[in-house]
């Protein structure tokens, strides 16, 4: 998540980074086994496959030994069916013994696993080194940014660490929470981005680990947000003092945007079901109720910034599924899902939101009929999608599968292939932040990109849908376009020495000019539902039992009851 939004075949090998335009001649020689893991399960099966058939030729140009394997030494005869019976079975063993049975569905993803954890690990190591304890790494220059000085990134990757099985790097940032983590200073944070990443991260670790710890912290952080919520329209501010107890919204408005007032909910609600303090989720289900009842949507679709003195939608007449809204339309679906399907409003307003996205915003490029998402500003169509709006692919197929109509699914594979080509038809290989689409009936590209859009911060939203889709299909095309994300990520992302940086240009594979910065959603998010893509284990965080918040941290479907 990134402000003022809701977040922001055949396997090819690992890139070299000793020809990667960020190692600064610090390059380290890799071990062979190192090499070995790196290569893709295509590569070493066919070095296996020769060096099986060169073993093979070996024992077969010498029938003595055969014989003698058979019994020669025995005197026993040794037919032609024998020795050829012999040697089908002597195939068989070594076959066997080289290429071990295996699902295909596990077979494609034992090593791409594998893979994600070391892009944890070594965007981590840069964390650990230059940046620990603090919000953001800044890799280039191995340093570290500070925006609230509460360990963003710490915190929102202690889930992560914990689903990849990262024992001892989870241990670690606990002792920092433990030890480090207070929320007493005289800092000013925002509202949206602490309940999404810090609240939310530790009530999904609460829930994983069972660790009273987090509980503890994640009470502490709620309740210091709450003065947010004392404005005379009941709309919260934008940011809170926690360490004074005051808020106020942002200096150059009295507007807060939509998205960062309806993607508290989920957090705040399972914070009052976990304490038994109705407070917090009286607050945000007003909001949600203000909301619902206001003037000025247009067939479910709301507008993108609404007052914290009137309660008003502000800016009316433009419409976006991106930055600024598009949790709102996500966090409807998501509450309906947390509460058990029983609030009934959450889910008219939905459907009513995806009606209007069907009807107003959705369009067809002209040369090969991708389905996209524009936006609308006074009634004037504008064929521009954020990257953020790949969120709506995931979150369709997530209604879908909890029984809203069947054209959502359908509207869903549709819109998973044009994000996969936001990625594809880049020469990065990776997503612009913004893409623009072509209507007109031509001979040209669908997707072409404007200089300011260029840059792409490592955003999950993508490989976010990619998850959902496959996990409902299991389709693995899916997996396969995440992956193909994956390697580009590490090839044109990846720092020497630790971390990961976002980039300037994905249209620029020779100088894709890195930014000198970590968000600390890739590793809470990006990396997260990589993993989950390639994971086998239908049980680890099943959708019927989990639902996730807009920074992937997954908090359990009620009434599941607290540990």
């Amino acid at each position: 998540m990134y402000p003022p939004s809701r977040k922001d075949f055949i396997a090819l090998t690992l890139p070299d980074s000793s020809n990667h335009p960020y190692n600064n001649g610090k390059h380290r020689r890799q071990s062979c086994w190192r090499k070995w893991k790196q290569l893709s399960r295509l590569q070493r099966s066919l070095i296996l496959f020769l060096l099986m058939l060169l073993l093979i030729f070996g024992l077969f140009s010498f029938p003595s030994i055969t014989e003698q394997w058979r019994g020669k030494s025995h005197h026993l005869p040794v037919t032609t069916r024998t020795k050829h019976t012999f040697r089908i079975e002597t195939f068989l063993f070594l076959h066997v013994l080289f290429f071990p049975p295996f699902s295909v569905a596990t077979g494609g993803s034992v090593d791409r696993l594998e893979v994600v954890r070391d892009t944890f690990r070594h965007a981590w190591k840069g964390y650990k080194d230059h940046a620990w304890g603090r919000d953001e790494l800044k890799p280039i220059s191995k340093s570290f940014g500070e925006w609230f000085g509460l360990g963003l990134t710490l915190i929102d990757s202690l889930d992560t660490m914990w689903i990849l099985g990262l024992k001892e790097e989870f241990t670690e940032a606990k002792s920092w929470v433990e030890q480090e983590l207070s929320f007493s200073k005289n800092t000013d944070v925002n509202l949206f981005e602490t309940t999404i990443r810090v609240l939310g991260g530790l009530l999904s670790t609460y829930h994983l680990t069972g660790d009273q710890l987090f509980l503890d912290k994640a009470k502490d952080l709620g309740s210091r947000l709450m003065p947010a919520f004392n404005t005379p329209s009941k709309i919260p501010f934008s940011d809170v003092n926690i360490g004074k107890g005051t808020a106020h919204p942002p200096r150059w408005t009295t507007d807060s945007t939509l998205a960062e007032v309806t993607s508290i909910q989920l957090e705040f609600r399972e914070l009052s079901r976990l304490t038994q303090e109705p407070q917090y989720q009286e607050v945000v289900n007003e909001v949600m109720k203000q909301v619902h009842n206001l003037g000025g949507k247009q067939d479910g679709l709301v507008p993108m910034f609404i007052n914290t003195n009137s309660g008003q939608f502000t800016h009316k007449g433009v419409f976006t599924l991106g930055a600024r809204a598009d949790s709102y339309y996500e966090y409807l679906l998501k509450q309906w899902i947390q509460g058990g399907k029983t609030e009934d409003t959450l889910l008219e307003d939905y459907l009513q939101a995806i009606d209007g996205v069907k009807k107003h915003l959705v369009r067809q490029t002209g040369p090969n009929r991708l389905t996209f998402v524009g936006e609308l500003s006074h009634n004037r169509f504008n064929p521009k999608m954020d990257h953020l709006v790949c969120f709506l692919p995931g979150t369709l197929a997530l209604g879908a599968h909890n029984g809203l109509p069947g054209d959502h699914m359908d509207l869903a594979v549709k819109l998973m292939e044009t994000c996969y080509q936001m990625y594809k038809q880049m020469e990065t290989g990776l997503s612009p932040e913004i893409a623009h689409f072509n209507l007109q009936a031509s001979d040209s590209q669908d997707i072409y990109v404007k200089p300011a859009d260029r840059h792409n911060l490592l955003r999950p939203e993508t490989v976010e849908s990619l998850f959902y889709l496959y996990r409902f299909t299991k389709d693995t095309k899916y997996r396969d376009w995440g992956w193909e994300i994956l390697q580009s990520f590490n090839k044109y992302t990846k720092v020497a020495g630790g971390g990961y940086t976002s980039i300037n240009n994905v249209e620029d594979p020779t100088n894709p000019g890195p930014r000198d910065k970590m968000e600390s959603f890739f590793l809470g998010e990006t990396l997260k539902y990589l993993y989950l893509l390639f994971s086998d284990d239908a049980e680890l965080l099943h959708l019927d039992k989990y639902v996730f918040n807009t920074e992937a941290h997954p908090l359990p479907i009620w009434p599941s009851s607290p540990k």
